[in-house]
């Protein structure tokens, strides 16, 4: 396979942290709430994503915006010291994003909320190189530098008249050690980019991370409490009514992407469960 070849097929890859999966990291919403999310892992670890001052949560944004960024990695053949360099308008486009403005100054944000927003294990990531379950803070994001372009570019700057201030960034972030350790180490889960665009809603494009995890975890069936799938992706929600309403178009979605084979929603008696056929 030529150079060109190997670059097409890496394209349509993602490689994720497989760790960090299986926790909650996005709001899937962008309000602006700043409560931390809190989460009580599988072994009774504890799990906090924890905002800057004054400023919200991750949001659906910044969930494509950290998708972008492992393929992009991915892509780069995973580079030791984690950087990754691009120009904000070339990452835009390459999320199938308009380039304008507003998304010019949602990507500047998202890029700094990831390196800003705190990520806290108490035993609940798992070290894959360690094999043992962490306890400390890290970010997705170790750094963060975007520049403006040049003035020897200034005659290209035409091309975009819709940005702020008529210059387009060029960004310089450094993946977090934590992720590319375990990326190293193969404890991964592995995406389709063009899947992943393909699905519109921000709950289906997690539950499509999720389920890649359970995968991993426990083979083709994932069988969970419906009260417990809320807080791993997680959901607002808490009636099971409300709960299904968000979940069914994002079932349908997954179901028709060809991500799942079947998803049920039962009641046995006062425990709603979920029943998810992962396809192969």
């Amino acid at each position: 396979m030529n150079t060109s070849s190997r670059r097409r097929q890496l394209a349509r890859t993602v490689v994720l942290d497989r760790a960090l999966e299986a926790l909650p990291l996005f709001r899937l919403s962008d309000s602006g709430e700043e409560v931390a999310i809190s989460f009580t892992a599988d072994g009774g670890g504890r799990w906090r994503v924890l905002p800057s001052p004054g400023e919200r949560l991750p949001g659906t944004f910044d969930q494509d915006v950290y998708v972008e960024l492992l393929r992009r990695y991915h892509e780069a053949g995973a580079p030791a010291d984690g950087v990754l360099t691009f120009t904000l308008h070339a990452f835009l486009r390459t999320m199938g994003r308009r380039v304008d403005g507003r998304t010019y100054e949602q990507l500047r944000a998202a890029l700094n909320r990831l390196q800003r927003t705190t990520l806290e294990s108490t035993d609940a990531w798992f070290d894959a190189t360690a094999g043992v379950r962490w306890s400390g803070q890290f970010a997705v994001l170790g750094s963060v530098s975007i520049d403006r372009r040049r003035l020897t570019d200034r005659d290209q700057l035409a091309l975009f008249s819709a940005l702020t201030n008529n210059e387009p960034g060029d960004a310089q972030v450094i993946l977090a050690p934590q992720l590319r350790a375990n990326i190293e180490a193969g404890f991964t889960i592995t995406l389709s980019a063009q899947r992943y665009q393909q699905l519109s809603s921000p709950v289906a494009r997690r539950l499509y991370r999720r389920l890649m995890v359970a995968r991993a975890d426990t083979g083709r069936a994932w069988e969970v409490s419906l009260e417990r799938l809320a807080e791993l992706l997680p959901l607002s929600q808490r009636y099971p009514s409300h709960l299904q309403r968000v979940l069914q178009p994002a079932h349908e979605m997954l179901l028709a992407a060809g991500v799942l084979k079947g998803a049920a929603i039962t009641q046995s008696d006062k425990t709603w469960l979920v029943s998810y056929t992962v396809a192969e």
